[in-house]
């Protein structure tokens, strides 16, 4: 009896029955041995060649600018959101000993783990609400402390004369009027380390918060300031004639039109309603005799909405419908208020005043200055007493 056994290369090894030359048994261990001996020898040339294509691939990957990102090189934030996404998928044990490093410095007392800053970049911040007077007055920069501006007060008194008759003399009567810049100021204290360690710009938050409040407190100046310490105010300037409302607290649609028409033509064809939501959206129940309403909203993007044909600009800062209220007004603010900016709000950090603190203060500064120059061109609602 003859077995072969084929090799893995070259003939096959043959195999004789026991009454032959070899034992089948030798042979077989023999034959086994060979192939042993040249699997070892192919595995070595196989680690062999791949050592020699690893040696060459890292030579390439050494040259200048061709050297591979490691672990290390990766930026934080990509390794704080690999590890908290895996704290999320399988909770602190599906964390390596690396993952788990860059999510200890957000370890909480109750053993959970902080996202990382790219999940909590933004501030949030409570919405803040200005009175856009701005927009609608006439504003202008000064250089002085004091603006003053020269005002008619009269024109001349011409009269009509017979044939050889002498004209009468007249003068036209001036003044002249002062706005003083008023000066707006504060400061704040924030600790260095959260300057330092926030992952956003804490001084630029500082800085929208100044200008937020600036604008709150300006705004709200504008409207009903007492000159003193702040500006004139529109609502409490003397000399602003008044349109009496007749009830305490229902709004007269003919007072309104009355409102409207009292104003000389050309400041009627400019004006502008100036009023809050709450009132705004009482008018805007109200109609005419027609059955109109006396609201409009506007037909085109971008045009405000009108109240008998005039638009209308939501402050506020304004009064809401009461009692003896004020809570409408109505004129050209273009030729009725002026606002002068003698400074854009400034802000200056001093990082010695509380160093021993570990502390930076922010100083702001805006200077403004605002009066009424023509009352003729305004009007405001009196809601009756009772």
């Amino acid at each position: 009896m003859t077995m072969h056994v084929a090799a893995l290369e070259g003939a096959p090894i043959e195999l004789k029955d026991a009454e032959g030359e070899t034992d089948a048994a030798e042979a077989v261990a023999k034959a086994l041995g060979e192939i042993e001996t040249k699997l070892n020898a192919r595995f070595d040339a196989i680690e062999t060649k791949s050592a020699d294509r690893l040696d060459r691939l890292e030579a390439r990957l050494n040259r200048p600018g061709l050297s591979a990102p490691k672990a290390d090189d990766a930026p934080a934030g990509d390794i704080e959101r690999k590890a908290f996404t895996g704290y999320l998928r399988a909770g602190p044990n599906g964390l390596g000993a690396e993952e788990k490093k860059a999510l200890s410095v957000g370890v909480q007392t109750a053993g959970g783990y902080l996202a990382p800053d790219q999940f909590t970049l933004d501030f949030v911040r409570d919405l803040t609400l200005f009175s856009p007077i701005r927009g609608i007055a006439d504003v202008r920069n000064t250089s002085s402390h004091t603006v003053l501006y020269p005002k008619r007060t009269a024109i001349t008194n011409a009269r009509w004369q017979g044939e050889a008759q002498p004209t009468t003399g007249s003068e036209p009567a001036f003044d002249q009027g002062e706005i003083e810049v008023k000066n707006l100021a504060t400061h704040t204290d924030i600790n260095n380390q959260l300057i330092d360690d926030a992952v956003v710009d804490i001084e630029a938050e500082v800085r929208l918060a100044l200008a937020e409040d600036f604008g709150v407190k300006e705004g709200k100046a504008f409207v009903s300031g007492d000159g003193v310490l702040e500006p004139e105010g529109f609502m409490t300037a003397a000399g602003v004639p008044v349109t009496l409302n007749g009830h305490a607290s229902n709004l007269s649609t003919d007072q309104l039109i009355a409102m409207l028409y009292s104003l000389a033509p050309a400041y009627r064809s400019a004006a502008t309603w100036v009023m809050n939501g709450n009132t705004l959206a009482v008018i805007r129940k109200l109609k005419d005799s027609q059955g109109n309403y006396l609201w409009q909203p506007g037909l085109v993007a971008g045009q405000p909405e009108t109240i008998l044909g005039r638009p209308v600009v939501e402050a506020v800062d304004m009064a809401d419908v009461g009692a003896n209220a004020f809570p409408i007004a109505l004129g050209a603010f273009k030729a009725a208020y002026r606002i002068y900016d003698r400074k854009a709000m400034e802000v200056k950090a001093n990082p010695f005043l509380l160093m021993t603190q570990d502390q930076t203060r922010f100083h702001a500064f805006r200077r403004t200055g605002a009066a009424v120059v023509q009352p003729a061109a305004l009007r405001k609602l009196k809601m009756a007493t009772s």
